[in-house]
This record gives C-alpha cells, structure tokens and sequence, in this order.
C-alpha cells in the first residue's frame, strides 16, 4: 500500500525511470510510460537502463532520452553517472529496480522526489516510499510497477499499453532468414525459446524437442531460439526434436527477436523476456511456470488473452527443488509433453477468435 498520494504537481517537468536488470522486467515495465504521458504531457521522460535491456525502449514515442547503466567497461563509476545525472536536473526519480547503489546515485543526483520501496534498509533514501512486498506475489508486477507512479499522483484507468518499435531492417532480416532457411511465406512458424537465463525454473529441454517434433509433423515451421550462453540447451531441443527445427542462437538482435516473435504464428517459452516480448506483440503464447511465489505466473504471468499457461500440480512452493539450485527440476517435467501440444493446438486454432473477443471486452491481460 502506498502512503503520500498527492495531486499531480506541474513542478514535476523532468522525470526519470530507473530499471537496471533484464529484458523481460524492462519489457513489463513499458506500461509505466503511456501512463507518464498522460499524466505529465508536457514533461521530459528519461529511463536510466542497460544497454542489452535499452533496445527495446529505442524508439518508443513516450521517451525522450535513454541513458545508460554500463559502457564497454561494465557499470558506470558512481560519480560519473552522478554528474551525468545532475546535468538533467530531474525533478523526480522512480527507481522500478531497488537496489542500494541505485537508491544513493538517485539521492548523490540531488533529485528532489525520489519514488521507491519502503521496506528495504536503504529505503531511508528515498522520500516517497511504496510499501509493497513483490515477493509475496500478490499482484502483477505491471501493477506494481504502475503503482508506483501513484506517488506522482498519477493513476490511470486505461488500458495496459506496450510499445515496442520494430523498424522495417529488423523485419525484412526476419523474412529473408526464414525464407532462407526453407519456410514459406504462409506457413505457420512456432518459436521455442528454451532457456530463461536462470531467472525461472525450466521445463526440460528434451520436452521442448518432443514438442516441435509433434508440432514439425503437423507441418509448422519450428525455431529454437537462445543467447549464446543457451547454446546447449538450443542443440538439446534440435536433438530431440530429431532435427526438425531451426536452431537461432546469437543471430538476432532484440528489435530483430521481436521482429521473429510477431511473426511467429505462437510463441512457447519458460518465465523469461521473449515471452513477454511475445505478449508485447500480441502473439499468442505458451508459457510454462513454476508455482514457486516469487516465480509463479501470478506476478509473471504473459499480459495478453492470447495465451495458455501451464503449471504443475505438485506441492506449493517447489521447495525441494528451489533448494537444488538447478534451472530444471521435477516439479516443472511432470507437465507433460502431451497437455503442452494441447495447449499449443488450442492456441494455432482458436488464436484469431481470442484475439476478437478480448478486444471487444477490452479487459486487463494481465
């Protein structure tokens, strides 16, 4: 629950986002913007991000300025980005991401509102403080994040908004490198992006293979997409897959990635940023979730009607595994391959009547 809610000030002309950790929390971070706009129309928005992160807020129309967390040499010296800071003269900070360096950069940056959790030993540092535990997973974490703005005295009852400019270069590689690769241009191309980045648990990269072979067989055009540090779970999914599948790994860009995923046909994927870049764009998506709390679809869940989850039926909290340490656990394998190809069935079939009825009732996706 937030406290200090006030009226929008027109003292508040120069506002920064800060969200420093990965793709998939910036992406659910969008929604903030739009809202900004309407709130504070005339205002200067910055968002203070990292530079792998910072693609996919390039070209959005309600930014005016990204700066960056990280060059060629990893995180910017403190006072660097202090000086950085201050030449901006933000009149208000809203730090999305909490951590201690960020919460004394926000304060060292004489930014006079500075917007974060109250319930962290740092949250000292800030002077308009939200009291919310994420971890409890009580909301999505698009509504934690809007609700942070509420110490702007901004609410906003629209719709939830994503932008993500992809520009024409990013779709024609797209296009050229399935044509390439042998898929035709009205066929039905299904991603598989295994690998979360060690951000969820995972569902086994062998079941994934087992699934785009069910799917390559009803004709789909299967591909597998990963970093390069997924390269292995990538060559397991085509492994099992019999090599029925385009393995893509490193070759694309984020607007590029995006690009493919609003392609695609349906989009299959662990808790991780290609999902919600998926959902972002309105592809219909697949996703498989741990029913760990800080983990479970509740708070992470794809924000679009456009999807199916699956999640196990085995006892609360994954405890046993968490405790493993490993991405892979027997919590996430007992979802089987065949409630998935069902899933997948449902979505390729009746994704066009999902599509129309959530824009008729025009109700929140996540």
């Amino acid at each position: 629950m937030a406290f200090g809610l006030f009226h929008t000030s027109p003292d508040i002309k120069r506002i920064l986002i800060v969200r420093t950790d990965r793709l998939g929390d910036v992406v659910l971070t969008l929604p903030i913007l739009p809202s900004l706009r309407r709130c504070f129309p005339d205002a200067y928005i910055a968002m203070l991000l990292k530079r792998y992160t910072g693609e996919i807020v390039e070209g959005n129309p309600y930014v005016n300025e990204l700066l960056w967390y990280d060059d060629e040499n990893g995180v910017v010296p403190f006072w660097k980005m202090c000086r950085v800071l201050r030449e901006r003269k933000f009149d208000a900070a809203v730090v999305v991401y909490p951590r201690p360096r960020l919460a004394w950069l926000m304060a060292c940056s004489r930014i006079p509102l500075r917007i974060g959790t109250g319930y962290r030993y740092y949250s000292f540092l800030f002077n308009r403080r939200v009291f919310e535990h994420r971890r409890d997973a009580k909301r999505h974490e698009v509504e934690y994040n809007l609700n942070l703005l509420k110490e702007l005295g901004c609410t906003s009852t629209a719709a939830i908004e994503f932008f993500i400019d992809i520009p024409e270069e990013a779709e024609s590689k797209v296009d050229t490198l399935l044509r390439n690769a042998g898929a035709e241009r009205n066929c039905q191309v299904i991603v598989i992006h295994p690998g979360s980045g060690g951000s969820a648990r995972e569902w086994p990269a062998e079941h994934f293979g087992l699934l785009a072979a069910h799917l390559s067989r009803d004709g789909a055009f299967v591909v597998v997409t990963g970093t390069y540090a997924e390269e292995r779970e990538v060559d397991a999914v085509v492994l099992a897959a019999g090599g029925k599948a385009l393995p893509l790994v490193g070759k694309l860009n984020v607007k590029e990635l995006a690009a493919l995923l609003r392609r695609a046909s349906l989009v299959i994927a662990n808790s991780t940023g290609p999902l919600h870049i998926a959902a972002a764009v309105a592809a219909p998506v697949l996703g498989l979730y741990p029913q760990h709390t800080p983990m479970s679809v509740k708070r992470w869940g794809p924000c679009t009607e456009r999807k199916v989850v699956l999640v196990p039926q085995k006892p609360a909290d994954c405890s046993d595994c968490v405790r493993s340490g490993k991405r892979s656990c027997l919590c996430m394998a007992s979802i089987t391959v065949e409630q998935a190809y069902q899933g997948a069935v449902y979505l390729l079939h009746d994704h066009k009547t999902i599509e129309t009825s959530a824009k008729a009732r025009g109700k929140d996706p996540c």
